[in-house]
C-alpha cells in the first residue's frame, strides 16, 4: 500500500509541472519569434512601422503584441535587448564552428552590423527615456566581452596583430554604420571590411 501511496503522489506531482513547462518554453520561443519579426520589420520600415506590419511578419494577432508589450517603448526595449543578447550568445558558437578565430570575428563583425542599423533607430526613440543610459551600459557590458573574446583568440591563432581593444573596434564599427540607414549610396561594410584587413597580422617580406 505504501508503494503505491508514493507512486500516486509521484505521478500527480509531476504530471502537472511538465505541461506548464512546456507551455513555459512555448511563450518564450513565441515572444523570441514575435521580437525578431520586430527588428526585422524596424530595419525595412522604420521604427515607428504599424504594429499590425510586425504583427504580419510574426504571424501573430495585433492584441497579441499588446498583451506582451502594451506600450510601443516596451516593445521597442525588448527588440533591444533581444537583439543584444542574440549578438552576444553568436560570438562562442562563431568561435566554436568557424575555420578560423579570424573568421569567427569577420562573422560577428558582420552581425554586429545588423545590430547597428536596428540599434540606431532603437536608440532615437529611447533617447528621452531615462532608462536608456541603463541600457547602454547593458549594451556595453554584454558583448564588449565577447568581442575581447574573438579578438583574442585571432591574436592567439596570429591571424591578425595584438594591440586592440574591444571597446575601440566596436566603437570604430559604429562610427562607419552612422548613417548607412538612410543614405543607400553607403555600404559602412566595405570600409569595415577594409578595418578588420587592417587589422591582419602579415608576414614581413624577405
Amino acid at each position: 500500500m505504501i508503494a503505491r501511496t508514493e507512486n500516486a503522489v509521484s505521478t500527480t506531482g509531476q504530471s502537472p509541472q511538465a505541461p506548464a513547462r512546456s507551455k513555459r518554453a512555448d511563450a518564450l520561443r513565441n515572444q523570441q519569434a514575435l521580437l525578431a519579426a520586430a527588428a526585422e520589420v524596424f530595419v525595412t520600415s522604420g521604427i515607428d512601422a504599424p504594429i499590425r506590419e510586425i504583427a504580419a511578419k510574426a504571424g501573430v494577432g495585433v492584441g497579441t503584441i499588446y498583451r506582451h508589450f502594451p506600450a510601443r517603448a516596451d516593445l521597442v526595449v525588448a527588440v533591444y535587448r533581444h537583439q543584444v543578447e542574440a549578438c552576444a550568445e553568436a560570438g562562442p558558437a562563431l568561435l566554436a564552428d568557424s575555420e578560423s578565430p579570424l573568421a569567427a570575428l569577420r562573422q560577428w563583425v558582420d552581425l554586429f552590423v545588423d545590430f547597428l542599423v536596428t540599434k540606431h533607430g532603437l536608440a532615437n526613440t529611447l533617447q528621452a527615456d531615462s532608462g536608456f543610459d541603463a541600457l547602454h551600459a547593458y549594451f556595453l557590458d554584454r558583448l564588449v566581452p565577447v568581442c575581447s573574446q574573438l579578438l583574442d583568440a585571432a591574436v592567439d591563432s596570429g591571424e591578425i596583430k595584438p594591440g586592440t581593444q574591444a571597446y575601440e573596434l566596436m566603437r570604430g564599427v559604429g562610427n562607419l554604420c552612422i548613417g548607412s540607414d538612410s543614405d543607400p549610396r553607403y555600404d559602412p561594410r566595405r570600409l569595415i571590411a577594409l578595418l578588420l584587413q587592417g587589422l591582419q597580422h602579415r608576414p614581413q617580406s624577405p
